[in-house]
Protein backbone atom coordinates (compact mmCIF):
# COMPACT_ATOMS: atom_id res chain seq x y z
CA UNK A 1 0.00 0.00 0.00
CA UNK A 2 0.55 3.76 -0.40
CA UNK A 3 0.29 5.73 2.78
CA UNK A 4 0.88 9.45 2.96
CA UNK A 5 2.08 10.84 6.21
CA UNK A 6 0.46 14.70 6.63
CA UNK A 7 3.34 15.26 9.53
CA UNK A 8 6.72 17.57 9.88
CA UNK A 9 7.20 17.09 13.46
CA UNK A 10 10.23 14.38 14.34
CA UNK A 11 8.91 12.95 17.24
CA UNK A 12 6.28 11.19 14.83
CA UNK A 13 8.16 11.20 11.52
CA UNK A 14 10.47 8.30 13.44
CA UNK A 15 7.66 6.17 14.42
CA UNK A 16 4.40 4.83 13.01
CA UNK A 17 5.81 5.81 9.01
CA UNK A 18 8.84 4.11 9.55
CA UNK A 19 6.97 0.56 11.26
CA UNK A 20 5.18 1.09 8.41
CA UNK A 21 8.17 1.05 5.89
CA UNK A 22 9.09 -1.99 7.64
CA UNK A 23 5.90 -3.49 7.28
CA UNK A 24 6.05 -3.16 3.49
CA UNK A 25 4.27 -0.25 2.40
CA UNK A 26 5.76 3.09 0.30
CA UNK A 27 5.14 5.86 2.51
CA UNK A 28 5.44 9.60 2.23
CA UNK A 29 5.64 12.28 4.43
CA UNK A 30 4.32 15.69 3.99
CA UNK A 31 6.64 17.88 5.38
CA UNK A 32 5.21 21.35 5.85
CA UNK A 33 1.39 20.81 4.58
CA UNK A 34 0.05 24.01 2.41
CA UNK A 35 -3.19 24.38 0.65
CA UNK A 36 -1.25 23.92 -2.75
CA UNK A 37 0.84 21.60 -2.00
CA UNK A 38 -1.27 18.64 -0.30
CA UNK A 39 -3.17 18.35 -3.17
CA UNK A 40 0.18 18.15 -5.28
CA UNK A 41 0.93 15.33 -3.73
CA UNK A 42 -2.15 13.49 -3.60
CA UNK A 43 -2.16 14.15 -7.49
CA UNK A 44 1.36 12.75 -7.56
CA UNK A 45 1.81 9.96 -5.05
CA UNK A 46 -1.76 8.65 -5.19
CA UNK A 47 -2.01 7.19 -1.64
CA UNK A 48 -4.01 4.11 -0.33
CA UNK A 49 -4.76 5.65 2.56
CA UNK A 50 -3.90 8.98 4.38
CA UNK A 51 -2.74 9.56 8.15
CA UNK A 52 -2.37 12.71 10.55
CA UNK A 53 -1.26 12.41 14.37
CA UNK A 54 -0.51 13.91 17.01
CA UNK A 55 -0.82 17.50 18.02
CA UNK A 56 1.59 19.53 16.13
CA UNK A 57 2.20 22.28 13.50
CA UNK A 58 0.12 20.41 10.89
CA UNK A 59 -2.72 20.23 12.62
CA UNK A 60 -3.65 24.88 12.90
CA UNK A 61 -7.39 25.12 12.14
CA UNK A 62 -6.41 26.46 8.86
CA UNK A 63 -4.73 23.11 8.31
CA UNK A 64 -7.87 20.60 8.95
CA UNK A 65 -10.03 22.64 6.76
CA UNK A 66 -7.33 22.04 3.94
CA UNK A 67 -6.85 18.39 4.81
CA UNK A 68 -10.21 17.84 5.08
CA UNK A 69 -11.09 19.20 1.80
CA UNK A 70 -8.18 17.64 -0.48
CA UNK A 71 -9.44 14.20 1.00
CA UNK A 72 -12.93 14.30 0.51
CA UNK A 73 -12.33 15.19 -3.28
CA UNK A 74 -10.49 12.24 -3.75
CA UNK A 75 -12.42 10.25 -1.69
CA UNK A 76 -8.92 8.29 -0.13
CA UNK A 77 -9.82 7.12 3.63
CA UNK A 78 -8.38 9.86 6.31
CA UNK A 79 -7.17 8.29 9.56
CA UNK A 80 -6.56 9.79 12.67
CA UNK A 81 -4.06 8.84 15.58
CA UNK A 82 -5.41 11.16 18.56
CA UNK A 83 -2.59 10.68 20.68
CA UNK A 84 -3.42 13.84 22.63
CA UNK A 85 -6.19 11.58 24.93
CA UNK A 86 -7.58 11.96 27.59
CA UNK A 87 -5.61 15.13 28.46
CA UNK A 88 -6.79 17.30 25.43
CA UNK A 89 -9.72 14.82 24.52
CA UNK A 90 -12.04 17.96 24.74
CA UNK A 91 -9.89 21.23 24.26
CA UNK A 92 -8.07 19.83 20.88
CA UNK A 93 -9.38 15.85 19.91
CA UNK A 94 -13.18 16.43 19.45
CA UNK A 95 -13.07 19.53 17.79
CA UNK A 96 -10.44 18.42 15.32
CA UNK A 97 -12.39 15.45 14.67
CA UNK A 98 -15.02 17.47 13.74
CA UNK A 99 -13.78 19.78 11.65
CA UNK A 100 -11.52 17.37 9.84
CA UNK A 101 -13.85 14.91 9.67
CA UNK A 102 -11.54 11.64 9.14
CA UNK A 103 -12.82 8.48 8.18
CA UNK A 104 -11.22 6.66 11.50
CA UNK A 105 -9.79 7.64 14.58
CA UNK A 106 -7.16 5.36 16.51
CA UNK A 107 -6.32 6.61 20.18
CA UNK A 108 -4.48 5.87 22.94
CA UNK A 109 -7.13 5.70 25.42
CA UNK A 110 -9.63 2.44 25.22
CA UNK A 111 -12.51 4.22 26.74
CA UNK A 112 -13.11 7.01 24.46
CA UNK A 113 -13.35 4.18 21.44
CA UNK A 114 -17.30 4.52 22.75
CA UNK A 115 -17.59 8.00 22.93
CA UNK A 116 -15.99 8.77 19.50
CA UNK A 117 -17.86 6.25 17.78
CA UNK A 118 -21.22 7.73 19.44
CA UNK A 119 -20.33 10.56 17.45
CA UNK A 120 -20.56 8.17 14.06
CA UNK A 121 -16.52 7.94 13.72
CA UNK A 122 -15.41 4.66 13.62
CA UNK A 123 -12.77 4.12 16.15
CA UNK A 124 -10.19 1.61 17.76
CA UNK A 125 -7.68 1.47 20.59
CA UNK A 126 -3.13 1.92 19.13
CA UNK A 127 -0.95 2.49 21.77
CA UNK A 128 2.12 3.84 21.92
CA UNK A 129 5.30 2.38 20.95
CA UNK A 130 8.94 2.70 19.75
CA UNK A 131 10.94 2.55 16.83
CA UNK A 132 14.48 0.98 17.34
CA UNK A 133 16.40 2.72 14.73
CA UNK A 134 16.05 5.62 17.52
CA UNK A 135 15.43 4.37 20.82
CA UNK A 136 18.20 1.34 20.93
CA UNK A 137 20.62 0.35 23.43
CA UNK A 138 24.14 1.36 23.38
CA UNK A 139 27.23 2.09 25.70
CA UNK A 140 27.35 4.17 28.47
CA UNK A 141 28.32 7.35 27.42
CA UNK A 142 30.54 10.21 29.80
CA UNK A 143 28.59 13.10 28.72
CA UNK A 144 25.25 11.62 30.07
CA UNK A 145 26.06 9.36 32.75
CA UNK A 146 24.44 9.51 35.92
CA UNK A 147 22.49 8.04 38.57
CA UNK A 148 19.07 9.15 38.57
CA UNK A 149 18.36 10.92 34.94
CA UNK A 150 14.48 12.75 33.98
CA UNK A 151 14.01 12.97 29.95
CA UNK A 152 10.90 15.21 29.58
CA UNK A 153 9.30 18.95 30.06
CA UNK A 154 8.36 20.05 33.04
CA UNK A 155 4.86 22.06 32.03
CA UNK A 156 5.01 24.30 34.99
CA UNK A 157 1.55 26.37 33.57
CA UNK A 158 -0.01 23.51 32.63
CA UNK A 159 0.48 22.01 36.07
CA UNK A 160 -0.93 25.03 37.63
CA UNK A 161 -3.76 25.24 35.58
CA UNK A 162 -4.92 21.60 36.21
CA UNK A 163 -3.51 20.29 39.69
CA UNK A 164 -5.99 17.67 39.42
CA UNK A 165 -4.25 15.73 36.60
CA UNK A 166 -2.21 12.21 37.22
CA UNK A 167 1.48 13.21 36.15
CA UNK A 168 1.22 15.58 39.08
CA UNK A 169 0.57 12.98 41.59
CA UNK A 170 3.22 11.18 39.42
CA UNK A 171 5.53 14.00 39.92
CA UNK A 172 5.19 14.49 43.50
CA UNK A 173 5.47 10.55 44.34
CA UNK A 174 9.27 10.39 41.78
CA UNK A 175 10.59 13.68 41.73
CA UNK A 176 10.03 16.00 44.75
CA UNK A 177 10.50 13.21 47.51
CA UNK A 178 14.17 12.95 46.05
CA UNK A 179 14.94 16.15 44.84
CA UNK A 180 14.14 17.59 48.73
CA UNK A 181 16.32 15.33 50.27
CA UNK A 182 19.09 16.18 47.95
CA UNK A 183 19.52 13.99 45.91
CA UNK A 184 20.42 14.47 42.60
CA UNK A 185 18.44 13.98 39.27
CA UNK A 186 20.09 15.25 35.64
CA UNK A 187 16.96 17.10 34.06
CA UNK A 188 17.12 17.04 30.35
CA UNK A 189 13.88 19.18 29.38
CA UNK A 190 12.26 22.59 29.28
CA UNK A 191 11.21 24.56 31.77
CA UNK A 192 12.69 22.95 35.00
CA UNK A 193 13.94 25.35 36.14
CA UNK A 194 10.89 26.90 36.77
CA UNK A 195 9.34 23.89 39.17
CA UNK A 196 10.42 25.12 42.72
CA UNK A 197 6.19 25.81 42.94
CA UNK A 198 5.69 21.94 42.24
CA UNK A 199 8.19 20.67 43.77
CA UNK A 200 8.45 22.86 46.70
CA UNK A 201 12.54 23.15 46.51
CA UNK A 202 14.49 25.05 43.74
CA UNK A 203 16.61 22.27 41.65
CA UNK A 204 20.02 23.59 41.03
CA UNK A 205 20.87 24.94 37.90
CA UNK A 206 23.84 22.45 37.27
CA UNK A 207 21.46 19.32 37.37
CA UNK A 208 19.48 21.22 34.52
CA UNK A 209 21.01 20.61 30.91
CA UNK A 210 18.21 21.51 28.75
CA UNK A 211 16.23 20.25 25.41
CA UNK A 212 17.41 17.42 23.98
CA UNK A 213 16.80 16.51 20.61
CA UNK A 214 14.37 13.78 20.12
CA UNK A 215 16.80 11.76 18.13
CA UNK A 216 19.71 11.87 21.00
CA UNK A 217 17.00 10.82 24.10
CA UNK A 218 18.37 7.24 23.98
CA UNK A 219 21.71 8.42 24.84
CA UNK A 220 20.51 9.18 28.41
CA UNK A 221 18.37 6.63 28.95
CA UNK A 222 21.61 3.64 27.90
CA UNK A 223 23.48 5.93 30.07
CA UNK A 224 21.87 6.79 33.55
CA UNK A 225 21.84 4.07 35.98
CA UNK A 226 17.73 5.14 36.33
CA UNK A 227 15.15 6.90 34.63
CA UNK A 228 12.53 8.45 36.11
CA UNK A 229 9.60 8.18 34.06
CA UNK A 230 6.52 9.98 34.79
CA UNK A 231 2.95 9.13 33.91
CA UNK A 232 0.34 10.81 32.79
CA UNK A 233 -2.58 8.67 33.79
CA UNK A 234 -3.40 5.99 35.69
CA UNK A 235 -5.27 3.98 32.94
CA UNK A 236 -2.64 3.99 30.12
CA UNK A 237 1.39 4.57 29.00
CA UNK A 238 3.19 7.46 27.99
CA UNK A 239 5.13 6.86 24.94
CA UNK A 240 8.47 7.40 26.96
CA UNK A 241 7.63 4.30 28.97
CA UNK A 242 8.17 2.42 25.63
CA UNK A 243 11.32 4.39 24.57
CA UNK A 244 13.09 3.94 27.80
CA UNK A 245 12.20 0.46 27.90
CA UNK A 246 13.57 -0.09 24.36
CA UNK A 247 16.75 1.50 24.53
CA UNK A 248 17.89 -0.47 27.38
CA UNK A 249 16.80 1.82 30.23
CA UNK A 250 16.20 0.94 33.79
CA UNK A 251 12.61 2.69 34.65
CA UNK A 252 11.33 4.09 37.62
CA UNK A 253 7.95 4.80 37.44
CA UNK A 254 4.53 5.28 39.23
CA UNK A 255 2.80 2.51 40.23
CA UNK A 256 -0.20 2.36 38.07
CA UNK A 257 -3.08 -0.20 36.27
CA UNK A 258 -1.66 0.12 33.19
CA UNK A 259 1.34 -0.50 34.13
CA UNK A 260 0.86 -3.49 36.32
CA UNK A 261 -1.02 -4.88 33.29
CA UNK A 262 1.85 -4.62 30.72
CA UNK A 263 4.44 -4.93 32.99
CA UNK A 264 5.73 -6.76 36.07
CA UNK A 265 7.37 -4.72 39.14
CA UNK A 266 10.45 -5.13 40.16
CA UNK A 267 11.24 -8.17 37.37
CA UNK A 268 10.87 -5.32 34.12
CA UNK A 269 10.86 -2.10 35.75
CA UNK A 270 11.02 -0.24 39.05
CA UNK A 271 7.69 1.10 40.53
CA UNK A 272 6.68 3.27 43.48
CA UNK A 273 3.48 4.44 44.96
CA UNK A 274 4.81 7.03 47.33
CA UNK A 275 7.49 9.26 48.40
CA UNK A 276 8.99 6.82 51.11
CA UNK A 277 8.99 4.12 48.59
CA UNK A 278 10.89 6.05 45.75
CA UNK A 279 13.29 7.19 48.43
CA UNK A 280 14.11 3.69 49.23
CA UNK A 281 13.49 2.00 45.91
CA UNK A 282 16.14 4.73 44.24
CA UNK A 283 18.98 4.12 47.39
CA UNK A 284 18.25 0.01 47.12
CA UNK A 285 18.54 -0.40 43.39
CA UNK A 286 21.61 2.45 43.10
CA UNK A 287 23.49 0.29 45.52
CA UNK A 288 22.58 -3.34 43.89
CA UNK A 289 24.05 -3.25 40.24
CA UNK A 290 22.87 -6.89 39.44
CA UNK A 291 19.40 -6.36 40.34
CA UNK A 292 19.52 -3.19 38.41
CA UNK A 293 20.94 -5.03 35.18
CA UNK A 294 18.28 -8.04 35.59
CA UNK A 295 16.06 -5.35 35.24
CA UNK A 296 17.32 -3.68 32.16
CA UNK A 297 17.29 -6.73 30.35
CA UNK A 298 14.19 -7.68 30.93
CA UNK A 299 12.52 -4.30 30.46
CA UNK A 300 14.17 -4.41 26.82
CA UNK A 301 12.41 -8.18 26.54
CA UNK A 302 9.28 -6.74 28.04
CA UNK A 303 8.70 -4.52 24.76
CA UNK A 304 9.98 -6.73 22.14
CA UNK A 305 6.43 -6.70 20.59
CA UNK A 306 6.18 -2.82 20.86
CA UNK A 307 7.61 -1.68 18.06
CA UNK A 308 5.91 0.70 15.46
CA UNK A 309 6.12 -1.97 12.73
CA UNK A 310 3.75 -4.43 15.04
CA UNK A 311 1.83 -1.17 15.09
CA UNK A 312 1.44 -0.36 12.06
CA UNK A 313 0.35 -4.23 11.28
CA UNK A 314 -2.25 -3.57 13.98
CA UNK A 315 -3.83 -0.28 12.27
CA UNK A 316 -4.02 -2.05 9.06
CA UNK A 317 -5.72 -5.29 9.93
CA UNK A 318 -8.64 -2.78 12.05
CA UNK A 319 -9.08 -0.29 8.96
CA UNK A 320 -9.46 -3.58 6.56
CA UNK A 321 -11.91 -5.08 9.59
CA UNK A 322 -13.51 -2.20 9.69
CA UNK A 323 -14.07 -1.82 6.04
CA UNK A 324 -11.98 1.43 5.75
CA UNK A 325 -9.35 -0.10 3.06
CA UNK A 326 -8.68 -3.24 1.18
CA UNK A 327 -6.36 -5.23 1.67
CA UNK A 328 8.75 -4.53 0.27
CA UNK A 329 8.32 -0.82 0.91
CA UNK A 330 10.16 2.96 0.93
CA UNK A 331 10.04 6.37 2.83
CA UNK A 332 9.69 9.01 0.86
CA UNK A 333 9.77 12.54 1.38
CA UNK A 334 7.85 14.82 -0.69
CA UNK A 335 10.75 17.68 -1.14
CA UNK A 336 12.60 14.70 -2.66
CA UNK A 337 9.77 14.25 -5.23
CA UNK A 338 9.82 17.92 -5.88
CA UNK A 339 13.54 17.80 -6.55
CA UNK A 340 12.78 15.39 -9.65
CA UNK A 341 10.82 17.87 -11.34
CA UNK A 342 11.48 21.31 -10.09
CA UNK A 343 14.34 23.45 -8.56
CA UNK A 344 13.21 24.19 -4.92
CA UNK A 345 13.43 26.79 -2.44
CA UNK A 346 12.92 26.26 1.50
CA UNK A 347 11.67 29.63 2.95
CA UNK A 348 13.70 30.59 5.77
CA UNK A 349 12.33 33.44 8.67
CA UNK A 350 11.89 37.31 7.27
CA UNK A 351 11.65 36.03 3.12
CA UNK A 352 9.14 37.72 1.00
CA UNK A 353 8.39 35.92 -2.25
CA UNK A 354 9.25 38.91 -3.90
CA UNK A 355 12.93 38.67 -2.68
CA UNK A 356 12.56 35.20 -3.46
CA UNK A 357 11.76 35.68 -6.95
CA UNK A 358 14.67 38.05 -7.33
CA UNK A 359 17.47 35.89 -6.22
CA UNK A 360 16.67 33.01 -8.37
CA UNK A 361 15.50 35.76 -11.74
CA UNK A 362 12.20 34.65 -11.88
CA UNK A 363 8.70 36.64 -11.81
CA UNK A 364 6.95 36.92 -8.82
CA UNK A 365 3.80 35.80 -11.07
CA UNK A 366 5.63 32.96 -12.93
CA UNK A 367 6.41 31.81 -8.80
CA UNK A 368 3.05 32.48 -7.64
CA UNK A 369 1.46 30.59 -11.05
CA UNK A 370 3.98 27.12 -10.40
CA UNK A 371 2.77 27.30 -7.13
CA UNK A 372 -1.01 27.78 -7.60
CA UNK A 373 -0.50 30.69 -4.72
CA UNK A 374 -3.34 33.24 -4.74
CA UNK A 375 -1.35 35.76 -2.58
CA UNK A 376 2.36 36.16 -1.82
CA UNK A 377 1.92 35.38 1.90
CA UNK A 378 4.56 32.36 3.18
CA UNK A 379 5.99 31.06 5.78
CA UNK A 380 9.23 30.02 7.19
CA UNK A 381 9.89 26.24 6.50
CA UNK A 382 7.34 26.48 3.39
CA UNK A 383 8.56 24.21 0.52
CA UNK A 384 8.76 26.94 -2.96
CA UNK A 385 8.73 25.73 -6.75
CA UNK A 386 10.80 28.01 -8.66
CA UNK A 387 11.33 26.51 -11.67
CA UNK A 388 10.82 22.71 -13.81
CA UNK A 389 13.72 21.18 -14.51
CA UNK A 390 14.41 20.46 -18.07
CA UNK A 391 12.72 17.05 -19.07
CA UNK A 392 16.12 15.05 -19.87
CA UNK A 393 17.31 15.69 -16.46
CA UNK A 394 13.96 14.92 -14.87
CA UNK A 395 14.14 10.84 -13.41
CA UNK A 396 10.68 9.82 -12.10
CA UNK A 397 12.74 7.19 -9.31
CA UNK A 398 9.22 7.42 -6.74
CA UNK A 399 6.34 5.92 -8.96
Amino acid sequence: MKILFLESHPMWLYGLPNGFREAGHTVMISGPVSRENITEMIDEFKPDLIVSMGWTPEHSREKQAWIRNATKKVNIPLVYWATEDPLHTQNFTIPLIKKMKPDFVFTVTPSLCKIYESMGIKAAHLDFAYHESIHHQIKTLKKYSCDIAVVANAYPNYLEEHPEVFRSSSLKTLIRPLIRKGIRIDFWGKNWEKMSKHIGKEIPRNWIHGYLDYTEAYKVYSSAKIIIGLQNCESQLTQRTYEILGSGGVLLTSDTPAVRGKFKPGRDLIVSSSPKETFEKVKYYLNHDSERKKIQINGKKAVKNDSYRHRAERMIEVLTRRGIIRNVGETIHYVDVLKEKYEIHHVTPGETLLKIAMKYKVSLQQIMELNHFKSDQIYAGQIIKIRQKRSRDVKNKFF
